[in-house]
């Protein structure tokens, strides 16, 4: 079955760049973001990992781990980030899981369950579903899942707001609109009554329509 939206992220054990781990217990009570690639060594997965590197800080901001996988051994990892940090300025700064037998790659449903054999001999086009995001939340719920092509770099920017979005509405019962970057106004969810509204929001909210109550972003 595919990881849907709120389901437990799969727990597992694995090698990486930074030791070996069990994932559960290496995100702690901190949020995640898990982000894989098809091979070591291609073009568009060298930008986004030199990119993430120099962004880490604002993850970390976030009370947010990085954490990279690629269907390749931990010991070409650390060989590809030398051209990483070569070509883009930054060397990751996060683990790297190593996944040549490609166990977490199927755990997660982005290599088929009956692919057989390890990950030599394969290309990035044999792996080319390896290129999703899941963001985990510290209960190690699944709240966003992204899969993209090969050919198209992913915008961890994005991921970053989505983030802000999915610990700012897990705090307090309002979503936010389309484009919404931080610090702008929200609109409370349908699924609190105008009667618990003004209790919550007392400064009351601008309705365009009965269904659209747009409040300033909650504090705290």
């Amino acid at each position: 079955m595919a990881l849907q939206l709120g389901d437990i992220a799969p727990d597992f054990e694995a090698e990486t760049t930074q030791g070996r781990i069990r994932f559960h217990d290496w995100i702690g009570d901190a949020w995640c973001v898990l982000f894989s690639h098809p091979k070591d060594f291609t073009p568009v997965c060298t930008t986004e990992l030199g990119y993430m590197a120099k962004i880490k800080p604002d993850f970390d901001a976030l009370n947010c781990k990085i954490i990279g996988l690629s269907v390749d051994p931990v010991d070409d990892h650390a060989a590809w980030s030398q051209d990483i940090e070569e070509t883009q300025g930054f060397a990751p700064n996060y683990p790297m899981i190593g996944d040549p037998e490609l166990a977490v790659g199927k755990l997660y449903g982005m290599i088929h369950p009956n692919v057989m054999g390890s990950s030599e001999g394969r290309t990035a086009v044999d792996n080319q579903t390896v290129r999703s995001v899941f963001v985990i939340a510290p209960d190690k719920s699944i709240k966003l899942i992204l899969t993209y092509p090969m050919s198209t770099g992913r915008n961890f920017d994005e991921i970053l707001r989505a983030i802000k979005s999915l610990q700012l509405t897990a705090k307090h019962k309002v979503a936010t609109p389309v484009n919404w970057q931080d610090g702008e106004d929200v609109i409370i969810v349908p699924a609190v009554s105008d009667e618990e509204a003004k209790e919550k929001f007392p400064d009351g909210w601008e309705a365009p329509k009965p269904y659209i109550r747009i409040v300033p972003q909650p504090q705290g």
